[in-house]
């Protein structure tokens, strides 16, 4: 698939944007901080992932999502610049993202999820996958961990590429998970495929 070679070239090409300023994780939020400290302007949306249904009226009603089996709650956002000179897309690295945070009992940050948005226009989901390489170069090519899942019966490469990839990477500050997909279904439409790139970033592991 010649498109997808091209992309890679582009990505490789192409700058890494920052995914936070220095000592945050992302933009003015960062692992470890409590919920009372969250940004009160810039963000919008809050729902519980969940059940994207639920609708929060702002960082503090993390309590009323249900918990996760480790006991997190976790709220989905966006980002919310209206009232700026910016604009309001939420995106990381030049690719639209989905967002959340994971909150613990005792409201504090201790992870955040950066996906690709599964529902952005055809040209950038097709590059979605390329997201991984960026993270990669953001945080240091080295250390990563990486796991390859053979192509199922309904995950068939395109045009000779094939990613069902899970990677990890743990640093003295932070643990990074990154899976990446490229993929489709031999039995559906062409414009029917997997592209995407899921980022966890939690604190480090607890001690021993």
């Amino acid at each position: 698939m010649s498109l997808v070679r091209i992309a890679v070239a582009a990505a490789l090409l192409t700058p890494v944007c920052a995914v936070a300023a220095p000592h945050n994780d992302l933009r003015d939020i960062r692992i470890g901080m409590p919920t009372s400290a969250l940004p009160s302007s810039g963000y919008g949306g809050f729902s519980c992932q969940a059940d994207q249904s639920k609708k929060l009226p702002g960082w503090d009603a993390y309590r009323t999502c249900p918990p996760s089996a480790d006991g997190t709650r976790m709220i989905s956002f966006r980002y919310d610049d209206s009232g700026s000179a910016g604009d309001d897309k939420t995106e990381v690295a030049g690719q639209p993202v989905e967002l959340a945070l994971l909150i613990d009992n005792d409201g504090n940050v201790v992870g955040i999820k950066i996906d690709t948005d599964p529902h952005a226009r055809l040209y950038l989901r097709k590059k979605a996958f390329l997201f991984a390489l960026q993270i990669k170069a953001r945080f240091g090519q080295d250390g990563w961990t990486c796991s390859q899942t053979a192509p199922s019966p309904t995950e068939q490469p395109i045009g000779g590429v094939f990613f069902h990839e899970h990677c990890e990477k743990t640093t003295p500050a932070r643990r990074f998970l990154v899976d990446r997909e490229l993929f489709r279904d031999p039995s559906k439409d062409l414009r029917d495929f997997t592209s995407a790139t899921k980022l966890t970033i939690l604190g480090p592991p607890p001690p021993g």
